[in-house]
């Protein structure tokens, strides 16, 4: 996922220089072990949400393991630390060829406590303009199948999906190239519709953040082609860590311009803010940064739904300042994301 704010002149060259390559999705070596669903931790309690948390928490994320396993090693203080992870709900981003075994696992996880689940849809073609995060669907038929049996294993279950992060804002800086416009926008209005026809799912279009697109009056027409007016709102902030404050003025509008929109915000990794000044990939794996609020659907404000962690806190945002590759669980950075955090 990138999360940059690209010159033009960079812009292009991604552009130019696209890449089809898909990333690898397998655990790195030295991973936490997995344990079954809902398996208690070495205290005995599972990883369960706050008994007024709307959403479901994966008892078996990587944080989740990852607090058992330094459990095991008598590693207290840094079992507790990741707990403000384990214990909160990320979002669930189905990967591969087929999205079914892991919407299919989070919705039956979370019928248990009637929670809502949060997905994220990630897989257009020509994903992430061939950077950290390349790959996606090989071409238009195999996203079209691939978003039907996403939505599919939904079923009626309460979910929210933010539907493909940088898709739209990718289209805007120039990044992605202009012969793929067309086909990102009718995929995206199509991908809106067919989660839609799922009687309890909410879908959100990504927007980027004001750190990327500083200008909200660029996006309009894009994501009004690309279906906002079906959905139930656009999403911002995903993997990013501008300000609440930030994001909310940008949001509200944003909104206005598009007749009231409502919003996401990612807060997964906001708590400090961005990393100061303007340096190339402030995005990637900053250093210093902390967790933000966590996610609740009571925001306190008229035009925003919920703040949701997105991003997945831990999990690297390519190999840049010593992180893995894109999407790898970091626990030394979930660390200090938790240690950082206030509370």
């Amino acid at each position: 996922m990138s999360r940059r704010t690209l010159s033009p002149a960079l812009a292009l060259a991604l552009a130019c220089g696209l890449l089809l390559a898909g990333c690898g999705g397998e655990d790195p070596a030295g991973s936490p072990a997995r344990a079954p669903v809902g398996a208690p931790s070495a205290r005995g309690e599972s990883m369960a949400p706050t008994a007024d948390s709307p959403f479901w928490v994966d008892p078996d994320s990587d944080a989740a393991r990852q607090v058992r396993q330094y459990e095991a090693q008598g590693r207290t203080e840094e079992a507790e630390l990741l707990r403000r992870i384990a214990e909160r709900p990320v979002a669930e981003w189905p990967a591969g060829d087929d999205p079914v075994p892991d919407v299919t696992r989070a919705v039956r996880g979370a019928a248990v406590d009637r929670r809502t689940v949060v997905f994220v849809a990630y897989n257009i073609p020509h994903r992430d303009c061939g950077m950290y995060s390349a790959g996606g669907a090989r071409d238009a038929g195999a996203y079209r199948e691939w978003i039907g049996a996403f939505a599919d294993a939904i079923g009626e279950a309460k979910a929210i999906v933010v539907l493909e992060p940088d898709a739209v804002p990718h289209i805007v800086d120039g990044c992605t190239p202009g012969q793929y416009h067309g086909e990102r926008y009718q995929l995206l209005s199509e991908a809106v519709d067919r989660l839609k026809r799922q009687p309890n799912t909410r879908v959100y279009l990504d927007a980027g953040n004001p750190a990327w697109i500083d200008d909200p009056g660029k996006l309009v027409e894009p994501l009004r082609k690309a279906g906002v007016a079906e959905a139930d709102g656009f999403s911002l902030n995903v993997s990013n860590f501008q300000t609440d404050d930030t994001v909310k003025s940008f949001g509200a509008r944003l909104s206005g311009m598009l007749g009231g929109a409502h919003f996401t915000v990612d807060t997964s990794r906001n708590g400090v803010g961005p990393l100061a000044g303007d340096r190339e990939e402030a995005w990637c794996n900053p250093p210093g940064r902390a967790l933000g609020v966590p996610p609740t659907d009571r925001t306190g404000d008229a035009l925003v739904d919920a703040y949701l962690w997105i991003k997945r806190p831990g999990e690297s945002d390519g190999p840049c300042r010593g992180g893995p590759a894109a999407g790898t669980w970091w626990p030394e950075y979930a660390l200090g994301l938790a240690r950082r955090a206030e509370g």
